[in-house]
C-alpha cells in the first residue's frame, strides 16, 4: 500500500513542477511573439541606436574642434569659445538642442546623476571661480572631458582625474531629449541647416 501511495505522490510532485516550469516559459513566449509580433523590438533597438549615434556624433564633433582658442562669450569656431559657449554650441549642431548660454544655466537646465553613472556626452561642472557651476565640459569616456578651458588656451582634452579638476568638480548632468520648454529647445533638420537671422 506504500509503494503505490509514494509513486502517486511522487508522479503529482514532478507533474507540479514540470507545469510550473512551462507556465512561464509559455508566457515569455506570448510576450516575445507579441514584441516582435508588433514590431517593438525593431524599435526599441532603432531607438537604443539612434541615441548611441547621437552620442557618438556628439563627442566625435566637439573632438574635431580640438584647439580652438578660448574667447570669452564665444560660441563658434571663428571667434572661439568658452566653455558654455562650446556646449552649446556642440549639442546645438550635432543633437539639435538649444540649451542656455551659461554654465549654471545648463547645470539647472539637465537632469543630476551620479558621477559614477557618466556615460560619453553627459556634462561634467566644475567651480573655477569661487562659485557653483562656473565651468562645464562634456564627457568623452575613460575619465576624460573636452572642454574650452580658459583665456590662452585651446579646446583640449583632460582627465578627471588630474588634482585640479578632481577638487573643483562640481557634479555631473544628463541632457534629456526632451527637455522643459523653458530651457532647451529641439531644433528641426531644417533649422539646423538654416543660417541664423539677425
Amino acid at each position: 500500500m506504500l509503494q503505490p501511495l509514494r509513486t502517486l505522490v511522487i508522479s503529482v510532485c514532478l507533474l507540479l513542477a514540470h507545469a510550473a516550469h512551462a507556465t512561464p516559459q509559455e508566457n515569455t513566449d506570448d510576450i516575445g511573439l507579441l514584441i516582435t509580433g508588433k514590431g517593438l523590438l525593431t524599435q526599441i533597438d532603432q531607438v537604443r541606436q539612434s541615441v548611441t549615434d547621437k552620442t557618438s556624433d556628439l563627442v566625435v564633433n566637439a573632438l574635431g574642434f580640438l584647439g580652438v582658442p578660448y574667447k570669452r562669450g564665444g560660441t563658434s569656431a571663428e571667434t572661439g569659445f568658452d566653455c558654455s559657449g562650446f556646449v552649446k554650441a556642440m549639442y546645438e549642431q550635432t543633437v539639435g538642442l538649444v540649451l542656455p548660454r551659461k554654465a549654471e544655466q545648463q547645470a539647472a537646465a539637465t537632469q543630476k546623476i551620479d558621477p559614477t553613472e557618466l556615460k560619453p556626452g553627459d556634462l561634467v561642472f566644475f567651480n573655477t571661480m569661487r562659485r557653483a557651476f562656473s565651468h562645464v565640459g562634456i564627457y568623452i569616456g575613460e575619465g576624460k572631458f573636452v572642454h574650452s578651458p580658459k583665456p590662452g588656451a585651446e579646446v583640449r582634452v583632460e582627465s578627471m582625474d588630474l588634482s585640479y579638476w578632481r577638487k573643483s568638480f562640481n557634479g555631473a548632468r544628463r541632457i534629456l531629449t526632451r527637455q522643459p520648454e523653458s530651457s532647451a529647445v529641439n531644433l528641426t533638420d531644417e533649422q539646423k541647416s538654416s543660417p541664423p537671422v539677425h
